[in-house]
């Protein structure tokens, strides 16, 4: 938290200040009583006075002690040099003329002699600013880690406007890494934040004796310099994060071909696998005990292709590759394409499905939707004992101009927990990675891609009328 301070920016105290132009007025007042001793003109002695005043208001700039220096160098000179002596009187109307012509003269001398200084001041201060950020922009353009910038800045700091600075930065989390700068721990202090883009970078600590004798001019340097200290730490920051994601997303891309290497080679084989396996069908009695022998090598190998071709729309929805080409397509054809390939694989199932009696077309890439509901009926499948109710049916929603495709079984339902992670990748029901025929967390996450790049949506939730859960999706009727 940065502190308020009341800086004080006159230098001196006002009592020192009285001090010196009384000592500046004696000194004329005494060089007047020379000269009245040596019978000069009144104008001389008049002229020493308006030399007081102006080498006062050099010496103690403000237009306030320039205004009290004119006014009591005329009351000066009226007192004592102007006859009667000692006294506030004048008996010639000239001496009264003098006096007025003198306190305007002092005055306007006073005031140019103050403007004058204050603006050699002014030209010093932005002098003294400009060189103390040149040298801070330039060192900070070589700075190679926050840990530098942070160094450089309480170095800055130090020597242009406050001794024993520190400088704190923060880590990604927001946790105060080491300090950088001389200070001591016994001292209080206060601080001014970093302030990036998006956080707070980090701290500028000053000890508190010094910052609140801070001048309004160190004040804005300092604002000027820690600005300066938040774009360079916030440059660097983006600079990391850029390479950070650079860096992610090759590795990613390196994963997505790998996986796409491997889906391939391994499709090959699996599909002379089910070919073989189909003919071996066709060979071998059902009462072989040879038979449930290619039954396992059958349904494990269509697993396998299954998980295949996830992982392959998974590389390719990673490197947003996939290509919807949308057509009208028949509801009932699509939902008996996806029942006939499921009963196939699992025939001790028997899954109804239900489609309405008018002609539904449905603008759709007919070979993704057909691997959405396939895996959904797959999903259904894992959590539901045989024979068990699984149904599929699609049914149109005039209202919202969408087709409704749901999927319903009678299986263990949904656990609450999981219900807001079911779409996600690689997120299974126990919570954790899987390779066995369980699943790995990828039917479900294809799913909701490619309904979504349909237009769509798709939601899980338990029955309410039954034990089991639905899964819902809903596919657009007209093309946007």
């Amino acid at each position: 938290m940065k502190i308020n301070v009341q800086p004080n920016t006159q230098g001196k105290p006002p009592f020192a200040q009285v001090v010196i132009i009384m000592l500046i007025l004696c000194a004329a007042s005494i060089v007047g009583f020379v000269f009245h001793a040596l019978q000069l003109p009144e104008a001389n002695i008049a002229i020493v006075y308006l030399l007081a005043v102006l080498f006062a208001s050099l010496r103690v700039p403000g237009y306030g002690y320039g205004f009290f220096t004119s006014v009591l160098s005329a009351f000066a000179f009226n007192f004592l040099f102007t006859e009667p002596y000692f006294t506030f009187t004048a008996h010639a109307p000239s001496y009264i003329i003098t006096f007025i012509i003198m306190t305007i003269t002092a005055f306007a001398t006073g005031s140019l002699a103050s403007h004058a200084k204050m603006s050699e001041r002014s030209a010093q201060e932005s002098e003294a600013e400009t060189k103390a950020l040149y040298t801070l922009t330039n060192r900070l353009s070589g700075a190679s880690g926050m840990h530098e910038i942070a160094s450089i800045a309480a170095d800055a700091i130090s020597n242009a406007i406050c001794k024993n600075a520190v400088c704190l930065c923060f880590d990604e989390t927001g946790t105060p890494e080491e300090a950088h700068g001389e200070s001591r721990l016994d001292t209080a202090f206060c601080d001014w934040p970093i302030y990036g883009s998006e956080a707070i970078l980090g701290i500028i600590r000053l000890p508190l004796e010094n910052a609140q004798h801070l001048s309004k001019a160190q004040i804005h340097l300092l604002s000027v310099m820690i600005e300066n200290i938040a774009l360079a730490m916030d440059r660097f920051r983006s600079a990391q994060q850029r390479i950070k994601l650079r860096e992610e997303t090759q590795q990613e891309r390196y994963r997505s071909n790998l996986l796409r290497s491997i889906s391939h080679d391994l499709r090959t084989p699996l599909a002379g696998i089910l070919g073989t396996t189909e003919m071996l069908f066709d060979m071998t009695d059902r009462q072989d005990s040879r038979y449930a022998l290619i039954e396992g090598i059958d349904r494990d190998a269509a697993w396998l292709f299954s998980l295949v071709e996830n992982v392959l729309s998974l590389t390719r929805l990673q490197d947003d590759a996939l290509s919807i080409r949308k057509q009208p397509e028949v509801a009932e054809e699509v939902l008996s394409g996806a029942v006939g390939h499921i009963s196939r694989r699992y025939p001790q199932y028997d899954i109804e499905a239900h489609a309405p009696e008018e002609l539904l077309l449905i603008p759709m890439d007919a070979k993704l939707i057909n691997q959405v509901l396939i895996n959904l009926l797959d999903n259904a499948i894992k959590h539901t004992q045989p024979p068990g109710e699984i149904s599929v049916t699609v049914t149109r929603d005039t209202a919202s101009r969408q087709a409704v495709f749901s999927i319903r079984d009678n299986g263990s339902g949904i656990a609450e927990a999981d219900l807001p992670h079911v779409f996600q990748m690689f997120y299974t029901a126990n919570g954790g990675r899987s390779d066995s025929q369980s699943g790995i967390g990828l039917g479900l996450a294809i799913c909701d891609s490619i309904v979504k790049a349909h237009g769509g949506a798709v939601t899980a939730r338990n029955r309410t009328d039954a034990q089991g859960a639905e899964f819902i999706f809903t596919l657009p009727l007209e093309e946007e």
